[in-house]
C-alpha cells in the first residue's frame, strides 16, 4: 500500500485532518513541542483523539453531571453566585473611586455597603409588601365573601348543584396543600438563613475584588482568551443588570400610574413589585400581577380584574417582551428564546433564585465553554449575536501608498 493511499484512509476515517502538514521526526531528530495556545496545536490534538461525535457526547455527559451536582446543592451555589453576580454589577464603583484619588480600602467599604444597600433593600421591600397586602385582606373580607356567594351562583346558573360543590371542595387534598405550604415557609426561611451566608461571603469577594485586576495584568499573557472570556461575562453581567433596571422603571411607572388611575390600594407598593420582578426575564410580570389583580376582584369586581390584567399585559408584553429582549441581547448576545430556556434550567437547578440569575448564569456558561474556545464560536450561531453594545477597538486603515513622482523626462 502506498504513502498516499495510507494517508487518503486516515482522513477519510477521521484520524488525520486534511490539507494538514506531515512532520517526519526520526529518531534523532529533537520533537518540536507546540504551544498549547498553538492553533496548529489543537487541530492535532483533535486530529489524534477520540472523534468529534465522541467528544460531545462525553461533553454532554459531563454537563449532565455538573448539573446534577448544582441542583443537589442549590443552597450553596445559589447564594455564592448571587453574591458574586452583585460584586461584579458594583465594582465599577471602585475603579472609579480609586480614579479620583480614594484608597483602596474606602473603595472597596463603598462596593460592599453598596451591596448590602441593595440586599437590605429588597428584604424590607419584600416584608412591607407582605405585611401591607395582609393588613389589606380584612378590610375586603366581606367583599371576599360576596364573591364568593356570587361564583356559587354563577355555578347553580350552570346547573352545579350545591352538593357537586362540596363534593369538589372535599376531594380536594388538605394534606399535599399543608405540604405545599410547609414547602414555601422553609423556602423563605432558607431565604433568611443564606441572607447571612451571602453577606459575609460579600465581605471577602470585595476584598479579593480589589486586587484581582492587578492579578489578571500579572497572569494574563499565554492566557488571553480565557480572561478576556471572564471579562466579557462580567460585562456582560452589567450590561444585563443595567438594561433590566431602565425597563424596570419604565414599566414600574406605567404600572402605578395605570393602577392609581383604576383606584387600586397600595399602587406604589405594587409599582415596586412590578420593578423587582422585572428581573425574572419572560414571565417575571405574572408575579408581579396576581396581588392588583386580586386586589381589583375584591374593590370592583370581575370587571375591575379584568381590566388590571388587561393594562399589565399589554404594557408588560410591549416592554418586557417586545423591547427589553431586543435590548438585553444586543448587550450580552443572548437570543430570546435562548433567554426563556435559560429561565427555565436555573430555576429548576437553583429554585427561584435561579429565575433571577438566569441570564448572568448562561452568561459564565457561555464565557467558559464558548467564549475561550475559538473553535467553539460556530455555537454562537445558536446563542445569538455577539454583543453590540460593547467598545470595540479601531482597527486601522492602512496607509494610503504614495504614487511615485513622475521623473521629468
Amino acid at each position: 500500500m502506498s504513502r498516499a493511499h495510507s494517508v487518503a484512509v486516515l482522513e477519510k476515517n477521521g484520524f488525520l485532518m486534511a490539507n494538514e502538514p506531515e512532520t517526519q521526526h526520526s529518531p534523532t531528530a529533537p520533537v518540536v513541542h507546540h504551544h498549547p495556545d498553538d492553533p496548529l496545536h489543537a487541530r492535532r490534538v483533535h486530529a489524534y483523539g477520540l472523534p468529534r461525535g465522541l467528544i460531545i457526547m462525553l461533553g454532554l455527559a459531563a454537563g449532565v453531571v455538573v448539573a446534577a451536582g448544582i441542583h443537589a446543592v442549590p443552597d450553596l451555589i445559589g447564594p455564592i453566585f448571587l453574591a458574586l453576580v452583585l460584586t461584579i454589577t458594583v465594582d465599577p464603583l471602585r475603579g472609579m473611586m480609586i480614579r479620583r484619588g480614594a484608597p483602596r480600602w474606602l473603595a472597596t467599604l463603598v462596593v460592599v455597603i453598596g451591596v448590602y444597600a441593595i440586599i437590605f433593600g429588597l428584604v424590607i421591600a419584600a416584608a412591607v409588601g407582605v405585611a401591607q397586602f395582609v393588613g389589606l385582606m380584612p378590610q375586603y373580607a366581606d367583599q371576599l365573601q360576596t364573591e364568593l356567594t356570587g361564583v356559587k351562583s354563577w355555578l347553580a346558573g350552570m346547573g352545579v348543584t350545591q352538593e357537586q360543590i362540596q363534593s369538589m371542595l372535599s376531594s380536594v387534598d388538605k394534606s399535599s396543600i399543608l405540604s405545599y405550604i410547609a414547602s414555601l415557609l422553609s423556602s423563605v426561611m432558607n431565604v433568611f438563613t443564606s441572607l447571612f451566608f451571602i453577606i459575609t461571603l460579600l465581605i471577602f469577594l470585595a476584598v479579593d475584588g480589589s486586587v484581582f485586576s492587578e492579578r489578571m495584568v500579572k497572569h494574563r499573557p499565554g492566557r488571553e482568551p480565557a480572561l478576556n472570556a471572564l471579562g466579557q461575562f462580567a460585562a456582560g453581567t452589567r450590561k444585563y443588570f443595567a438594561v433590566a433596571t431602565i425597563f424596570g422603571g419604565i414599566v414600574a411607572v406605567l404600572d402605578g400610574a395605570a393602577l392609581v388611575i383604576m383606584g387600586i390600594p397600595a399602587a406604589g407598593l405594587w409599582a415596586l413589585l412590578a420593578f423587582v420582578t422585572n428581573y425574572i426575564p419572560n414571565i417575571g410580570f405574572i408575579i408581579g400581577l396576581i396581588p392588583p389583580a386580586l386586589l381589583g376582584l375584591l374593590v370592583g369586581g370581575p370587571s375591575l380584574m379584568i381590566w388590571v390584567i388587561v393594562v399589565y399585559c399589554v404594557l408588560n408584553f410591549i416592554i418586557q417582551s417586545v423591547l427589553q429582549p431586543k435590548f438585553v441581547g444586543d448587550a450580552v448576545g443572548l437570543t430570546t428564546t435562548m433567554s426563556f430556556l435559560s429561565l427555565i434550567l436555573w430555576a429548576f437547578l437553583l429554585g427561584p433564585l435561579g429565575a433571577i440569575l438566569a441570564i448572568p448564569a448562561s452568561l459564565l456558561v457561555k464565557a467558559i465553554m464558548v467564549d475561550v474556545d475559538p473553535e467553539a464560536k460556530w455555537l454562537q450561531l445558536f446563542l445569538g449575536d455577539e454583543p453590540i453594545l460593547t467598545k470595540k477597538e479601531k482597527t486601522p486603515k492602512p496607509a494610503k501608498k504614495s504614487k511615485p513622482a513622475v521623473e521629468p523626462a
